[in-house]
């Protein structure tokens, strides 16, 4: 569904460049359901907009469902925007106009379509988030779990065969969002659509089975759920385990190049240095701070 290679962004702003995304690779399978971890100024905003059509990439590659994201025309990729990707977004006014009903929301999206068939996909849909009972509450009457599932159901309303969550339960509690969450997989398991959902809370990222790292406009790492049969096989100290239900990997590319994550280093008293010392021990790379072992030597 989704390749990213070498992708590269560059902001301009008053005569100064910033490079927001530097040469990432991502690929995603039709019908995963995954999601994308990172600090502030990471670039995970930068890829999710480049991913929904709403920025270009200065260079690489981006293919998302056979279409080549840098050849489109204007035309073409308002038609992308339209017919390819649904949107869900945490703050609830780039979803959701207030003062309309749930099914008056779900509509906006289907405004050429038949008034009879764009009403009866609407209630469809509602009912299918669970919202059949609330179809004509205006947003004011609905709580926020809600209103995020109202928020879902836009996103479905014209068939997408990509669905973008950037934080969708960032302004929810525990139990709403589990909820929410649960309404994702569902949609996930029913639809085979594949849904991408950009956060910064870990725990909400391990809900899926691939969670992707993104630090400084490149992908880092690799969280994979540990199948069943993995949970017997006896890991060494420093494996890469992360928690009970993940293990992480660091992702390497063509190069050989790959990022350490921070608490490694710091482990090692490596956070600040500028190189580090690799040795190969049995079947083992070791890496340990770099250090003099003579006075004066470099």
């Amino acid at each position: 569904m989704i390749t990213c290679e070498n992708l590269v962004k560059i902001y301009k702003t008053n005569e100064i460049e910033v490079m927001a995304l530097q040469g990432l690779n991502l690929h995603v399978k039709q019908g995963e359901m995954m999601a994308i971890i990172g600090n502030s100024g990471s670039g995970k905003s930068t890829l999710l907009n480049m991913l929904g059509g709403l920025d270009r990439p200065s260079a690489g590659r981006l293919a998302i469902n056979g279409i080549d994201m840098l050849k489109l025309t204007d035309q073409e990729l308002s038609r992308y925007k339209r017919e390819t990707v649904g949107f869900v977004w945490q703050n609830k006014a780039r979803n959701l106009i207030p003062y309309l009903t749930a099914r008056e929301n779900v509509e906006i999206p289907m405004l050429l379509h038949d008034r009879k068939k764009k009403r009866e996909r609407a209630a469809g849909l509602l009912e299918a988030v669970g919202l059949g009972h609330r179809i004509h509450n205006r947003l004011e009457e609905l709580s926020g779990g809600e209103q995020q599932r109202v928020a879902i159901a836009i996103s479905l309303a014209n068939r997408p065969k990509l669905l973008l969550a950037d934080e969708p339960t960032g302004a929810l509690d525990t139990r709403t969002s589990a909820q929410v969450m649960e309404l994702l997989r569902r949609l996930n398991a029913e639809l085979g659509l594949t849904i991408v959902i950009v956060t910064h809370d870990l725990d909400l990222a391990k809900q899926v089975e691939r969670v992707v790292e993104i630090r400084d406009g490149r992908t880092s790492s690799e969280m994979i759920r540990r199948a069943d049969e993995m949970e017997s096989v006896e890991m060494y100290a420093g494996d890469g385990e992360s928690g009970d239900t993940h293990i992480e990997y660091a992702v390497m590319d063509r190069a050989g190049r790959i990022q350490v994550p921070e608490h490694y280093l710091e482990a090692v008293g490596a956070k600040n240095a500028d190189k580090v010392l690799l040795r190969l021990e049995d079947d083992k790379i070791v890496l340990l701070p770099a250090r003099r072992e003579h006075p004066g030597e470099m």
